[in-house]
């Protein structure tokens, strides 16, 4: 696991990117406190994830309002496509992400 900081560098229903392994991460934080990790990509035109608006354990692709699963990174609603999940674990307040798995793009 790799530690990317704090948990409090992100905002409530916030959100940050970064890059593990050469690949862009976007890492969310909920209204709830919970803390998602998925490939900075929308399965539609790989907008960047990690701009969208978090509602609920959702984003909103910022190219085309797609709303993809925090939980499961799949398209939700009438739209058809997954984004890679990244493994995440919390703890003592900091951020641990797996490596991500290489997806095709």
């Amino acid at each position: 696991m790799i530690d990317i900081g704090p948990v409090d560098a992100i905002p409530l229903r916030g959100s940050r990117s970064v890059m593990l392994e050469g690949e862009s991460i976007a890492v969310f934080r909920t209204g709830d406190d919970r803390i998602f990790a998925l490939v900075n990509r929308c399965p539609h035109k790989h907008g960047p994830l990690s701009e969208g608006i978090i509602h609920g354990h959702a984003v909103a692709c910022p190219l085309h309002n797609w709303r993809i699963s925090l939980e499961t990174g799949e398209a939700l609603g009438a739209d058809k496509g997954c984004t890679p999940t990244v493994q995440v674990e919390v703890v003592d307040g900091r951020i641990l992400l797996s490596a991500p798995l290489k997806v095709a793009a």
